[in-house]
């Protein structure tokens, strides 16, 4: 995985004119144009200039400071004044600070006028206030909002490295991501269709969104990495993920802060790494193991190309979608892996220790070779079966004791005659399976049935009468007990 420890650094984020002027220190007031809170003014920069047009050494956003020593004679005239402040709008002056010692005891009406007009922030600064000194108050307020922005970026990629490290990689990336950035986060197939989405935004800005991947997402040379749009007050970002498969990552988001591309950047490297195909030397074996075993090879031929002698089939039950299935595998540390109907199906390198894993419940059979991996199929299925009646994310399959002494074939018919009064009906089945297994108690197999215990004990009293026997019996338990974990036609 790509090392994020390192970020590159956001641009150093804007001054608010309103953290300025809260500044008790530096007295500054404002005497015109919009209020500097409502309209979110923002400083890039500190600029002083004495010339009667400014316009050629601006380069927009600068908080400007003047004496005004060019405001005098013709050049401190109405129309002057006004021709003034409209030439730094023009270069994108953020505010005007205007200085009231030494050449001047008042700030001019006419440039108050004028500011008023051209809508330019105009500041007033108190003699004792040096142009130094605001300059250095903004210095010091832009460090602090990179440091800031620094550390949100910095804990930002953190916890996206700690969300693509979970079982369900995928959404939690994006959630951890709508979270950062306060808006929605999507991923898009190469088809254009939404496959997981964290977070909110507007039905119209979701569609414009949807949009904008496909510039992305066209899989040309010329396609770009990455597109920025506007939808009304929502910003829309998408991004091309690597491999060339068509995958994108979509953002909306209300507000954008500097460093919101470094953290989506962040995001797209390891989507990109959870969706990429990885067909290393490995997986090229196994697909050659595959084929060789629809063309009539024996399981003991293509054994050596699956790189394991011993295998551990498991089976899942969870959010069953390709890409669910796809994470489970990873987490397991296998690429061999079949969603089929709503049981996950893998195989894992008998040496991988499997362990609980969110979101699944999980069977796992014991380590088996190629030539035994139906009968491991059947032990993972059944370890299955016995996790959902108990209530545990996982059970393994265990062959020990006398259970292993009985032949396969003939315990799965003494089991199937012994259950057949119930083979009709799952709903007796579960429960005699989950009440065995909890040692006959009612509360404890209600709660894990989620039925009333009154249910529990009318069911259990109707397998008694069908099976005609005395469930008070130990023996009797342990009998079906044995039954219920070895015939095949008990509850899937």
């Amino acid at each position: 995985m790509a090392d994020l420890a390192a970020p590159p650094a956001p641009p150093t984020p804007p001054v608010p004119l309103a953290a300025l002027l809260a500044r008790e220190d530096l007295g500054l007031r404002q005497i015109a144009g919009p209020d500097a809170r409502a309209a979110d003014t923002a400083v890039q920069w500190v600029h002083t200039s004495e010339m009667a047009d400014p316009y050629p050494y601006l380069l927009g956003g600068e908080l400007l400071l003047t004496a005004g020593v060019h405001i005098t004679g013709p050049a401190g005239t109405d129309s002057a004044l006004d021709a003034y402040v409209g030439r730094i709008v023009a270069a994108g002056g953020a505010a005007l600070g205007f200085g009231v010692a030494p050449v001047h005891d008042t700030v001019p009406r006419a440039l108050v006028d004028a500011c008023d007009h051209y809508g330019l922030p105009l500041l007033e600064v108190p003699p004792r206030t040096t142009f130094s000194g605001v300059a250095r108050a903004v210095w010091r307020l832009m460090a602090e909002a990179r440091h800031a922005e620094l550390r949100r970026v910095t804990e930002a990629q953190q916890g996206l490295a700690t969300a693509a490290a979970r079982t369900d990689p995928i959404p939690a990336v994006l959630r951890q991501l709508a979270a950062r950035l306060g808006g929605l986060t999507a991923l898009y197939g190469p088809d254009g269709a939404e496959l997981q989405s964290a977070g909110r935004t507007r039905d119209a800005a979701r569609d414009a969104l949807r949009e904008l991947t496909g510039v992305v997402r066209r899989g040309t040379p010329a396609a770009p990495a990455s597109a920025a749009e506007t939808a009304g007050a929502t910003h829309l970002a998408a991004y091309a993920l690597g491999g060339g498969r068509g995958f994108a990552l979509g953002i909306a988001t209300e507000r954008r802060a500097p460093g919101d591309h470094t953290i989506a950047g962040a995001a797209v490297v390891l989507l990109s790494l959870l969706t990429g195909e990885h067909q290393g030397t490995s997986e090229a074996a196994r697909s050659r193991a595959l084929v060789r075993l629809l063309l009539g090879a024996s399981p003991e031929e293509i054994g050596p190309l699956l790189g394991s002698d011993l295998w551990t089939v498991v089976h899942a039950r969870g959010e069953h979608t390709p890409l669910a299935a796809s994470a489970l595998a990873a987490a397991l540390g296998s690429g061999l892996v079949d969603p089929r109907d709503d049981v996950v199906r893998l195989l894992v390198p008998a040496d991988r220790e499997i362990t609980p894993t969110d979101g699944w419940t999980l069977g796992v059979a014991a380590p088996a070779p190629p030539a035994d991996l139906p009968a491991a199929d059947t032990q993972a299925a059944r370890a299955l079966r016995r996790a959902e009646a108990t209530r545990v994310p996982l059970v393994h399959h265990h062959a020990n004791g006398i259970a292993a002494l009985v032949a396969p074939e003939e315990a799965a018919a003494h089991a199937r005659v012994l259950l057949a009064p119930l083979s009709d009906n799952e709903a007796l089945t579960t429960t005699l399976r989950a009440w065995l297994s909890l040692h006959g108690s009612w509360d404890r197999t209600a709660v894990a049935l989620s039925v009333h215990r009154n249910t529990v004990r009318q069911r259990i009293a109707r397998c008694e009468a069908l099976l005609g026997t005395d469930l008070n019996d130990p023996d009797v338990r342990m009998e079906l007990w044995f039954a219920l974990n070895r015939d095949i036609g008990g509850a899937p």
